[in-house]
């Protein structure tokens, strides 16, 4: 498990998710801890490192 920190694609503030690095390739959707609104994540793991990581608006 990993914290990873970006910015929402909402309101800019920075925000965080943990990550299971014991998975691949992930999608999933999480909403703003601050603002509230959903956000689509796409993660890739490589070699138990973050590899890819995007956060977009719905």
């Amino acid at each position: 498990m990993e914290t990873y920190f970006f910015q929402c694609p909402y309101c800019w503030q920075q925000i965080s998710v943990v990550v299971d690095k014991s998975i691949p390739n992930q999608a999933y959707i999480e909403d703003c801890e601050v603002c509230c609104n959903p956000i689509s994540l796409e993660i890739s793991i490589k070699n138990n490192d973050i590899f890819y990581f995007q956060a977009s608006g719905l």
